[in-house]
């Protein structure tokens, strides 16, 4: 069961960043502090500077060494089976659009887990839970959130590439200037070639200019020279970077309460697809995580936070790409408002819930690992005291091979858990490859 202390823990991470949100929202709606122009200003700072540094310190404290590599895969695993899914039904339903696959897959996949995530996670499961989410956020930020404004470009040049020119128009209408078929075909193959460079040189150019690729970049980059050789930031640089990426929490609330005051209604997309939206993240975002967790036999607080951190509001990023290219921004806004306020009951149910499949399953696990260990020592025992009966002495040569038949075991098991290791590992580097 979840005791007091635990829902105190959270409360106490939860409530300052509520503080930060409430207070810019009063600021606008009732005390009319900031203007527009200000409030672009604010949102301008917190993108460029407060979240790429929160990244960069969460990434850079992370041992790239040490890495999870169960975490890190059935993160993997649970991103592309949303995908996978999502894409039939976009296949069968929408005739290959990839309007709600892009929706879908923000709502479902991405979570708040940097600004909500790490303050939440480490209430309830200590620092060693935050270098775990903090490699979720490593990977979050250099592969999912490059898939989703990859996709975003894609349906952007082929909404480009769809819409009909006056020259296409004239083209269509005169008979002269009807182009052979022969010609149609290179036509077409030049014309794909070169949307699909399009596409890339756009992704290419926005990634560069996003400064929150070149903070988890550095991150991942000194992350890997420090605890390889044991080195540290200069203490004026360390001491630089720690006021702003300290400050990067409540600033991104207090965005995030201006961005809640600007918008005419809490509810922008309707209740229906709230409700939609709100089951997409709170219910199918956890279960997709829990299936390959379970399926590669994650137990424990490893499993609990891993489903946890599934569990977390709908991330900020993937509303500011959606806004930015005029796809559902007002499912994603939504989203971030009324999973801010539902995130305390949530979290406590997924910890409660958590409880019981993982720490649970661990104590039976070694319950009956402690009821077979007894059981060998009386069969040992049964085996020596009939040895003694019948012979009237110790069986010495027999006690030594029960000892060597332990060993092997203990041998084979520990080579079946390298491979197994050796096998994951080879898995994810295939997956990051093709990513």
């Amino acid at each position: 069961m979840i005791s007091g202390a635990d829902i105190y823990h959270v409360i106490e991470a939860i409530v300052p960043l509520y503080v930060a949100m409430i207070l810019a929202y009063m600021s606008i709606k009732w005390w009319k502090l900031f203007t527009s122009t200000q409030c672009s200003g604010i949102n301008k700072f917190v993108a460029k500077f407060s979240v790429p540094l929160l990244s960069f310190r969460y990434i850079s404290i992370n041992n790239p060494y040490q890495m999870n590599l169960k975490l890190l895969f059935s993160d993997t695993v649970q991103k592309l089976l949303v995908l996978l899914v999502l894409g039939v039904i976009c296949k069968l339903q929408f005739r290959g659009s990839l309007d709600w696959l892009i929706t879908g897959f923000s709502v479902s996949t991405l979570p708040n887990t940097l600004i909500l995530g790490i303050p939440l996670i480490k209430s309830l499961y200590g620092d060693e839970a935050v270098k775990l989410l903090g490699q979720i956020v490593m990977l979050q930020s250099l592969i999912w959130y490059t898939l989703l404004l990859f996709l975003f470009e894609f349906r952007a040049a082929g909404l480009v590439a769809d819409t009909p020119t006056e020259s296409t128009e004239e083209a269509t209408e005169s008979p002269e200037a009807q182009p052979k078929p022969e010609e149609e075909e290179a036509k077409a193959i030049s014309s794909k070639k070169s949307k699909y460079q399009t596409i890339l040189l756009t992704v290419t150019r926005k990634l560069m200019q996003n400064p929150n690729t070149f903070s988890c970049l550095a991150g991942l980059i000194w992350s890997l020279v420090s605890f390889r050789w044991g080195l540290k930031l200069p203490r004026i640089v360390d001491d630089s970077i720690s006021i702003l990426a300290d400050g990067g929490l409540g600033m991104a609330m207090f965005s995030l309460g201006l961005f809640m005051a600007s918008q005419p209604k809490l509810i922008a997309c309707g209740t229906w697809m709230m409700l939609l939206s709100m089951g997409a993240r709170f219910a199918i975002g956890p279960a997709t995580m829990a299936i390959p967790s379970y399926a590669i036999r994650m137990r424990g607080k490893l499993l609990s936070a891993a489903i946890i951190q599934a569990a977390f509001p709908q991330g900020i990023v993937p509303f500011v790409f959606a806004n930015e290219y005029g796809l559902h921004p007002d499912i994603l806004s939504t989203g971030v408002i009324i999973g801010m306020f539902v995130a305390i009951p949530v979290t406590l149910a997924q910890d409660l819930s958590g409880h019981g499949f993982g720490d649970e399953s661990d104590n039976s696990n070694g319950k009956q690992q402690s009821s077979r260990n007894s059981c060998k020592v009386e069969q040992q025992e049964q085996r020596r005291v009939r040895g003694e009966l019948m012979k009237g002495e110790l069986m010495k040569g027999g006690h030594k091979e029960e000892i060597k038949g332990q060993a092997v075991k203990i041998k084979k098991m520990k080579k079946k858990n390298k491979k197994m290791e050796i096998t994951l590992a080879r898995i994810y580097k295939r997956l990051i490859i093709f990513l």
